[in-house]
């Protein structure tokens, strides 16, 4: 039974929502009654609604995704909490040196889902900023506090991309090379 309705996998995802929604205990007993009650609710809400879930889930594939989908949202909080660390140090120390630029960053996925979850990735975290995204280079342009260090800038941009191209199956290998950032010069006539 590795393929299912996406209704199925729809409330099985709501189900587990709804553990963080009903503010659910971290015991596993008060996590298992929980997840019941979500099945409960979820799966009879998302049959009702199975026409805005059509066709089948690959379970081996959402097996796959899920270790992907944990990386990401660590690395994420990783870079999240230490730019806020970093951005608090340039606020508390103000003669520490900015270099604030704008960054160009080729993109290897090329979903509109993948692209706006790196892309607002980039803009929640502190010191960063998504302006503009290029269609036809499948780039986007990012304002850095300090763009001085350009891999520093770019690498966990890359490690969010890795993991996206497993996420939303896209067709780039996560372990070939990624195309080379660059900075944009803005003159000050413009």
């Amino acid at each position: 039974m590795r393929d299912v309705p996406r209704w199925v996998t729809a409330g099985f995802a709501l189900a587990v929502v709804w553990i963080f929604v009903a503010e659910t205990p971290g015991t596993p007993r008060a996590v298992a009654a929980n997840l019941v009650i979500g099945l409960a609710l979820s799966l009879p809400v998302a049959y009702v609604f199975r026409a805005l879930f059509p066709g089948r889930s690959d379970l081996s594939r959402t097996t796959a995704v899920v270790p992907a989908v944990a990386r990401y949202v660590g690395t994420f909080v990783y870079e999240l909490l230490t730019a806020n660390v970093e951005v608090a140090k340039r606020v508390l120390a103000p003669s520490m040196p900015l270099d604030p630029g704008v960054v160009v960053i080729p993109l290897r996925v090329e979903s509109d889902a993948a692209v706006t979850v790196i892309a607002n990735s980039i803009t929640l975290t502190p010191g960063t900023l998504t302006m503009d995204y290029d269609g036809d280079a499948n780039a986007l342009h990012v304002h850095a506090v300090d763009a001085a260090d350009l891999d520093g800038l770019v690498e966990p941009v890359r490690r969010w991309e890795r993991y996206a191209l497993v996420i939303f199956d896209e067709d780039a290998d996560p372990d070939a090379p990624a195309p080379a950032p660059s900075r944009l010069e803005v003159s000050d006539d413009e």
